[in-house]
């Protein structure tokens, strides 16, 4: 309703982190992915949008969705009141598999393919050598846009895994993190991208057509962002926080190597968790099959009850500004207290 400078010092900032030219603010990342999927459906005409098995993109109708036991699309867990039948909207691939990516695009009805640069919901399952070329060439040879959803990604770096691999999508989505607590998500997009939307809405549509809201990009939710920017989320803050979580990582790994656990710990920049498996997940689906929640609650308690705080689903760490080496190896310590009273 009343823009302000921050708006534009931080859509300068968001842009030179994440490449995208042009910033729109919301109060959510679900509120930018489902303007950003209004947005993709408006200028391609197609009605389908295409997500990986156990995505994450906030509370987004079309995305709760998962593969059922033979093989289509499905409610996910947990998906209350759907409005429709998830398959009428959406498509489902598993991640790093490409042939499935092609084959789904190949229908021709998908105007958008939201994925998160590495999923992150389920637990950290990292691309594997080459898959988000790939993404990027089927994408454009299907005339399918691409949206990255770096609301869990941006551990990855400064430009979360946008900017820290050189990614390209044509849509960028974002929330929480920027706001250091104020409420806020954005979603940018390329100029190629803004000329097709300035080309077929009109002045007087731009504020009616189910895309934006009065409190969108208001004042304290943008000066919450250009702080956290440039006063929190810094570059020099990631260049601490990475090595952190690379700490994290090998203290991990040498309790479970010690003690020859089967379990393997996965990072993404300056996160990082253990999964139940002695090699890393290639998709959602294997990191789900090897989930257990009564395992995860054991050394969730354990931790916490000896002053360490981990997330309370699949014990992810997340380094911060604030987070020190002594933090990190006092949870060496803790973990390593856990695996001797459950492995001896």
């Amino acid at each position: 309703m009343l823009p302000t400078e921050d708006a534009i010092v931080a859509g300068d900032e968001l842009r030179r982190r994440f490449g995208p030219r042009y910033w729109q603010f919301t109060l959510t990342a679900t509120d930018a992915n489902r303007f950003a999927i209004r947005l993709a459906r408006h200028i391609t005409g197609r009605p389908k949008i295409l997500v990986h098995n156990h995505n994450y993109h906030g509370s987004v109708d079309e995305t709760f969705a998962w593969l059922g036991p033979d093989g289509a699309v499905v409610k996910r867990r947990g998906n209350i009141g759907a409005p429709v039948e998830p398959s009428e909207t959406t498509r489902v691939v598993e991640f790093n598999d490409l042939d499935a990516f092609e084959r789904e695009l190949a229908h021709g009805d998908v105007a958008a393919a939201l994925m998160e640069p590495a999923l992150t919901n389920v637990g950290i399952v990292l691309p594997e050598p080459g898959y988000h070329e790939g993404v990027r060439e089927l994408t454009r040879r299907h005339g399918t846009l691409l949206i990255n959803d770096e609301t869990h990604t941006i551990c990855a770096g400064p430009g979360g895994y946008t900017g820290a691999h050189g990614l390209v999508p044509d849509m960028l989505t974002i929330g929480k993190t920027i706001g250091g607590g104020i409420p806020v998500g954005a979603y940018g997009f390329t100029e190629e991208v803004g000329d097709r939307i300035h080309a077929s809405i009109e002045r007087e549509d731009s504020d009616v057509g189910g895309i934006g809201g009065t409190l969108a990009g208001n004042a304290l939710t943008l000066a919450a962002v250009r702080a956290t920017l440039t006063e929190v989320l810094t570059d020099e803050a990631f260049a601490r926080m990475i090595p952190l979580g690379a700490r994290w990582e090998a203290g991990v790994a040498g309790v479970l190597r010690d003690h020859d656990v089967p379990w393997h710990v996965t990072r993404l920049g300056a996160r990082a968790e253990y999964h139940f498996m002695p090699d890393p997940p290639r998709n959602g689906s294997e990191q789900w099959a090897n989930g257990d929640p009564d395992l995860e609650r054991f050394l969730h308690l354990w931790a916490m009850n000896r002053g360490v705080l981990m997330t309370p689903f699949h014990n992810m760490a997340l380094m911060s500004p604030a987070t020190t080496e002594a933090d990190v190896d006092r949870h060496t310590a803790v973990f390593a207290e856990a695996v001797e009273v459950l492995f001896g």
